[in-house]
């Protein structure tokens, strides 16, 4: 790509990229710290991937995604993933219309533009596999018929990773479907101090949608045209690769920790998530950093690490750490 281009490129995604710190103004009227958070959430409703948050209670991962969807004219819902939620009170049913003894279709609340699945390791496998059926086909199935899911369709879900009781985890397979896992870490002690002092001497400001769902489509039709270098190409290739046969790279004390690498659909998900980071940082060109920056993100669900590295107590992210380390960077 020539100069001039990604200089033309730069000034587009500028322009198109005002909303993103309107959207920021918002959700920093009730969220304190957790940049890292929000700036995921973005990359997910800009790269069209849905995004999987995971923590303790307590972190702000409701109250993250609430006030994302607040700051966008779009239909938001909200569902309270429980052990007797049934898939008909997910995506709808048929109703039996008396009067003139036909079934008419009622729609369930996933006919939105952006779920909230809260607590989805509540649910049972039925529900779950129906919600992720509906965001990996972006269509939902009802009787005979098959409607559309309306774009942009994000489902954002939380889990609690400290409970196992009453729980029903996700399957590996399923959560290959979530473009990002993200790991809620606590707040900085001055993070908590700001927390306690806006949450207990005044009441939290109402968040404004400032930004509609065509600015988002228009955004994500120009962050696909971001420019990614072939060497930052054959980066990411090599990255995954390396999950699969890291012998071949030079990494031959992971092999025996590492029971399944990432799949394709990691490297297309790594790709689209780094230019969607470049774009916000108003770049029209993706560096090294942006995929370093969002890699673990987007590999730590999908790396199903052995009973010996469980044995030893190496997590997927130790084993995606030493792979970033060794890998050179172009």
């Amino acid at each position: 790509m020539q100069h001039h281009d990604i200089k033309a490129l730069n000034e587009r995604i500028e322009e198109e990229s005002q909303f993103i710190d309107a959207i920021l103004t918002e959700v920093r009227k009730v969220m304190v710290g957790q940049r890292e958070m929000i700036d995921r959430l973005l990359i997910g409703l800009l790269a069209d991937g849905h995004v999987l948050l995971e923590g303790v209670p307590g972190l702000a991962k409701t109250t993250a995604v609430k006030a994302l969807a607040d700051s966008i004219h779009a239909d938001f819902h909200r569902l309270q993933f429980t052990p007797d939620l049934l898939p008909a009170d997910l995506i709808g049913t048929m109703i039996y219309q008396q009067k003139d003894s036909t079934f008419t279709v009622k729609k369930g609340p996933i006919f939105a533009n952006l779920i909230l699945a809260d607590e989805i390791n509540r649910a049972p496998a039925k529900v779950q596999s129906a919600l992720l059926e509906a965001m990996q086909e972006r269509q939902v199935t009802i009787g005979e018929k098959s409607y559309p899911l309306e774009a942009p369709f994000l489902v954002l879900a939380t889990q609690n990773p400290i409970e196992q009781e009453g729980t029903y985890p996700l399957p590996e397979a399923q959560v290959d479907r979530f473009m990002l896992k993200l790991k809620i870490e606590y707040p900085s002690r001055d993070e908590e101090l700001a927390i306690l002092r806006r949450i207990t001497q005044t009441r939290l400001p109402t968040i404004q949608p400032v930004v509609d769902t065509s600015a988002i489509l228009q955004a994500r039709e120009t962050m696909r045209i971001i420019y990614m270098d072939e060497k930052i190409e054959h980066y990411i290739v090599d990255l995954v690769l390396a999950t699969r046969n890291p012998e071949g790279y030079g990494l031959p004390d992971l092999s025996h920790l590492i029971e399944y690498g990432a799949s394709p659909r990691a490297t297309i998900f790594l790709a689209l998530a780094a230019k969607a980071h470049a774009f916000l940082h108003r770049r029209g060109y993706v560096t090294p950093e942006d995929v370093r920056a969002i890699g673990l993100d987007v590999l730590r669900h999908r790396v199903i690490v052995s009973y010996e590295a469980e044995a030893e107590e190496t997590s997927s992210e130790d084993i995606l750490q030493k792979i970033f380390n060794t890998i050179e960077v172009p």
